[in-house]
């Protein structure tokens, strides 16, 4: 199928789903993640109307970059090491990978302008995934008060891959209830109001259980390779 005839599919589970939860539709940022398509994928999804793409690697950000430059918001969505931000800081809108305090320290020292941050945290505690444990984000936030180039946006996870529905909202939920505790803290550099959990298979679970960004690669965009640059 085209990228338009699937994101008019998932939009049409979206508006379910936020009917479902009670939620305004308009509230959820599609993120088309284009790991595995071609540059020609990804312009095709900007021109069906996809206003947010997301790539996991630097290389494979800046080649669409170079071809499609602002027209997108652009979102590092993957493991970001820290002798890479200097190639994507002033390309990425948002980084959704922030999970320790060296790599705030580069991206506060390379920004030019501020960076919305995303903390990402390690729900499951599957030792596969990336990011914090959920025990110390409130002080890990904190402590980027020295960093003002950064703002807190809100927090990213990925759920277990698995069929059990229960073990997959529980993850959602338990993100949810953490950004609420970081909004607590009431820091003006940690608005904290969104949160990007939700992929092709679990996105409906996700918007459900609070989401405000999904990250759709397969269902959206499909996959052409194992990774395209």
């Amino acid at each position: 199928m085209s990228v338009k005839d699937n994101l008019k599919n998932i939009q049409e589970n979206i508006i379910a789903a936020c009917s479902k939860a009670n939620r305004n539709a308009e509230e959820i940022k599609i993120i088309a993640v284009t790991k595995y398509v071609s540059i020609d994928r990804a312009i095709e999804a900007v021109e069906a109307g996809v206003t947010h793409l997301g790539e996991n690697r630097d290389d494979g950000l800046l080649s669409k970059w170079e071809e499609l430059k602002d027209k997108p918001t652009w979102h590092f969505i993957g493991s970001l090491q820290t002798r890479k931000v200097k190639n994507v800081i002033d390309k990425v809108d948002y980084i959704h990978s922030l999970d320790r305090l060296s790599l705030a320290k580069e991206i506060n020292k390379r920004a030019t302008r501020t960076i919305n941050c995303l903390v990402q945290v390690n729900v499951s505690g599957e030792e596969s995934k990336h990011g914090m444990e959920p025990e110390a984000v409130c002080d890990f936030v904190k402590q980027l008060e020295g960093c003002p180039n950064i703002h807190v946006a809100g927090l990213m996870t990925m759920a277990p891959f698995t069929e059990d529905e229960s073990m997959i909202r529980d993850c959602f939920r338990r993100l949810k209830n953490l950004q609420l505790e970081v909004k607590n803290l009431k820091l003006d550099f940690a608005s904290c109001n969104e949160l990007s959990m939700g992929m092709s298979n679990d996105y409906r679970l996700a918007i459900e259980e609070g989401a405000t960004m999904v990250r759709i690669g397969t269902a959206l965009v499909g996959q052409e390779s194992q990774e395209v640059k």
